[in-house]
């Protein structure tokens, strides 16, 4: 089903009726449903029913280590700046490595490689290589992978980017959050225009096929006309792709977040001035809404995959590759099989305990029933296209969908109600109004939200 022709509305009225907390859904059900009576069994009877489908494999490697926090961020992160912690580390994510990989099949492909973190550049040259190397020795790479990593524009020069592109990384990202120094400061993020705009001119020139930044706004001392200043200077940067997120105020879930002032935060008027502001100068400027927080330029291949019907979404956010079995490696990834989520140790002793007990890292995980599938595919159709084509899930399902999902339809008669949906015999469609609120209109087919603690997640705006 190809996506209709339609640019996203603002209407500050319903977003501010719809704000409140809800999952991101980068997957189905979200980790927040992830269980620690999840067996080692389970996981590898999910290898095994991947390998008899030769389903393309996707990676995920976590460097947790940064120098110094950041006080926005809400990654699992190990503050040091003891260089001497990452070669044990990388000794035992290469065993975690190459324990899953002995399952594989090895003429499954590997379609996907991403490096994040922390700050997968905190590896010195040597690491990085050391690391990529495990990596092609357990697995089999497609010559049309998609290889990515995130990196912290402060620790790089164009050396290390030329070595990770006769690597094979081709596609790289960096967060700016926002150019102005006073809110640099207050989020312990502080770096330069001049340094920016030399490591984007540094990866341009190395040759990478593209490059995505991320903002956030929401954060302190930020307001309408600072926020102007950075979304013109990220739009001078030229980026093919850019992630405006929402900042989470949630310091009792990250306890560094105690670190910002609470009183300069921009009050709920301000941030949407700040949200409308942003969609509408980057559509302007030529840069296509993809979903949520994400835009792109027109050739990029996000926004191509999405004008064809073809946009996937998992744990790294929105991706052009078909649906795969996603490993996680290091502590606190989680693994995406088709039918399980598993998620390692959170914590390195715990990590390193179960690697050298010669037992999968692992903490907890889900095993996935049809009713998860059936639900999944219809969120994630919603959240990728913007439209649901009910007769296909008909019959790929074999169910009656307006039957299935009585009790959903009726929910969603109420959002279609304020326009954010409009609802056919055969097919379910996003307004453009809607397209803002789709993590509101996801949640109507997400069986577990009633039973969950909304604090957990962002808010929808």
């Amino acid at each position: 089903m190809k996506l209709l022709s339609q640019k996203v509305k603002f209407d500050s009225d319903l977003l501010i009726k719809y704000d409140k907390p809800l999952p991101r859904y980068t997957s189905y059900p979200p980790a927040t449903e992830l269980k620690e009576n999840f067996t080692e069994t389970d996981f590898h009877n999910a290898i095994a029913a991947g390998n008899s489908q030769n389903i393309p494999l996707s990676l995920y490697c976590h460097i947790p280590f940064c120098e110094s926090p950041c006080y926005f961020c809400g990654c699992n992160t190990i503050i040091t700046q003891r260089k001497e912690v990452v070669d044990p580390y990388l000794n035992y994510i290469a065993k975690n490595i190459t324990k899953v990989a002995s399952e594989i099949d090895p003429k499954r492909q590997v379609e996907q490689l991403h490096w994040g973190g922390g700050t997968p550049n905190y590896l010195n040259l040597d690491q990085v290589e050391k690391l990529w190397t495990i990596l092609n020795e357990n697995f089999n790479f497609s010559d049309r992978a998609e290889i990515s990593i995130e990196i912290n524009p402060k620790n790089v020069d164009k050396n290390y980017l030329l070595l990770l592109k006769d690597l094979g990384f081709n596609r790289i990202s960096f967060g700016i959050q926002d150019f102005n120094p006073q809110v640099q400061a207050a989020i312990n993020r502080i770096q330069s225009e001049t340094m920016l705009f030399q490591v984007m001119e540094w990866i341009r020139e190395v040759g990478f096929e593209s490059v995505n930044v991320d903002l956030i706004y929401g954060l302190p001392y930020q307001n309408l006309a600072t926020f102007t200043d950075t979304i013109q200077k990220t739009i001078k940067l030229n980026p093919d792709r850019i992630a405006v997120f929402n900042f989470a105020y949630v310091p009792w879930l990250k306890p560094v977040q105690r670190r910002i002032p609470q009183e300069a935060l921009p009050k709920a008027q301000e941030k949407l001035d700040i949200f409308h502001f942003t969609i509408d100068e980057l559509t302007e400027k030529g840069y296509v809404f993809i979903g949520m927080d994400h835009f792109a330029k027109p050739n990029d291949e996000l926004a191509i995959a999405q004008r064809e019907g073809k946009l996937h979404r998992n744990f790294q956010g929105y991706t052009t590759k078909p649906e795969s079995d996603l490993f996680g490696f290091g502590i606190s990834s989680i693994s995406m099989l088709q039918t399980v989520y598993a998620q390692n140790n959170k914590r390195l002793k715990d990590y390193y305990q179960a690697i050298d007990s010669e037992i999968l890292p692992l903490e907890k995980g889900v095993n996935l029933h049809r009713d998860d599938l059936i639900r999944r595919a219809v969120i994630m159709e919603l959240m990728c296209q913007f439209q649901l084509d009910k007769s296909e899930f008909e019959t790929r399902y074999h169910l009656d969908f307006d039957t299935y999902f009585a009790e959903e339809l009726v929910r969603l008669s109420l959002l279609a109600n304020d326009g954010l949906v409009e609802l056919f015999p055969h097919s379910i469609v996003v307004t453009a109004r809607g397209r803002l609120l789709i993590r509101n209109i996801a949640s109507v087919f997400d069986s577990y939200l009633q039973h969950k603690q909304v604090e957990k997640f962002s808010k929808a705006i």
